[in-house]
């Protein structure tokens, strides 16, 4: 279905209250679920591309008949949100973006747990040992660049993490904020989870001097880059993927030859939120085949975490991506100190 169609179509469904199904949808409205004076709302903090958003609560409202509020923010966002509403919080699920900010949300108490029975399909590496959170899907950071820009300036698109470093890329490379989104911080991670605290907070010192701009979301690098408002961005490449696909502006797409880092998308259950029963279900749902599979249908091409779901084809491109051994539970332990550490060494 062409993506204008899904948000129309999604739009309509936050809209009006869909009647539930009826049969053997183990998904189906139960009576516990409304309450007098009007019927129950989910509402949730959503950390990926707002397009499949509104596609998941489309078709989560068709098969449950339960209503969803959705706000689209970046993981940084999501986790002061949650910071601001400790003692009274409004959003009961967190789906997407990377999984280091819902560790350092579990460490700070923020997070319930819920150990979802379809979390049994998913291979412990995609979720927290303690049951804090899943991983809905993966994705390889890399370079999206802009082709016509860089034969105009006669380069080859970045090959390494030290390319970015030379003098005909300075001013030309846009990166989004640490402290902002989670895209952003994975880089950082990467970058001292191969080359250790001290010469990895070197490299982003290093690396500041050639940013054109930081910004405040994870994915715009890429489709800046697609736009040509920059040559370079850092971001996932599967965030490349989609504006190519997008025909927003030709874009070529490489690795960091060194090794790159990831990251595992995932859903989370909001401690204290509201209507935790729907919160659940949701959950559930988004572990399924069927859900996963929505994603690339509006060109969100990462790769899949339940074994039964068909991986986007598009992202085969990206599949002999040179990773390093990326620890996702110490990036998220360690994050709140090594975003200050970033800001320091960078004067941000």
């Amino acid at each position: 279905m062409h993506t204008n169609k899904w948000c129309a179509a999604a739009l309509a469904a936050l809209s009006i209250v869909v009647l539930a199904g009826c049969g053997g949808d183990p998904y189906a409205k139960k009576p516990r679920d409304t309450e007098p004076g009007g019927e129950k709302k989910l509402v949730v903090y959503w950390g990926a591309m707002e397009d499949w958003m509104q596609a998941d609560v489309m078709e989560f409202t068709k098969a449950t008949g339960i209503q969803v509020e959705a706000q689209r923010l970046s993981s940084g966002g999501i986790l002061k949100a949650l910071q601001a509403q400790r003692d009274n919080p409004q959003a009961t699920v967190w789906f997407g973006g990377p999984a280091d900010a819902q560790i350092q949300a579990k460490q700070e108490g923020l997070l319930e747990k819920d150990v979802s029975p379809n979390a049994a399909q998913i291979a412990d590496k995609y979720k927290d040992k303690d049951g804090y959170w899943t991983g809905i899907y993966v994705g390889y950071l890399g370079f999206v660049s802009n082709e016509k820009l860089l034969k105009q300036a006669g380069l080859e698109p970045p090959k390494s993490w030290d390319d970015l470093l030379k003098p005909e890329f300075k001013g030309k490379i846009m990166v989004g904020d640490p402290s902002k989104t989670g895209t952003a911080y994975t880089f950082l991670a990467t970058r001292v989870q191969q080359l250790g605290e001290e010469k990895g907070l070197t490299y982003m010192a290093a690396l500041d001097k050639q940013v054109q701009e930081y910004t405040g979301s994870g994915s715009a690098p890429a489709e800046l880059a697609g736009q040509g408002k920059c040559m370079v961005g850092i971001s996932f490449m599967h965030d490349g993927l989609k504006y190519r696909e997008e025909k927003v502006a030709p874009i070529v797409l490489s690795a960091p030859a060194e090794g790159t880092g990831y990251e595992i998308g995932a859903v989370s259950l909001v401690k204290g939120g509201p209507n935790q029963e729907l919160g659940k279900k949701f959950i559930d749902w988004c572990l399924t085949r069927q859900a996963q599979e929505i994603g690339q249908k509006l060109h969100s091409f990462q790769f899949l975490t339940n074994p039964q779901a068909t991986q986007p084809k598009q992202a085969g491109e990206l599949a002999e991506t040179k990773l390093i051994q990326y620890d996702v539970n110490w990036a998220g332990e360690h994050r709140k100190e090594l975003v200050a550490k970033w800001k320091q060494a960078t004067g941000k």
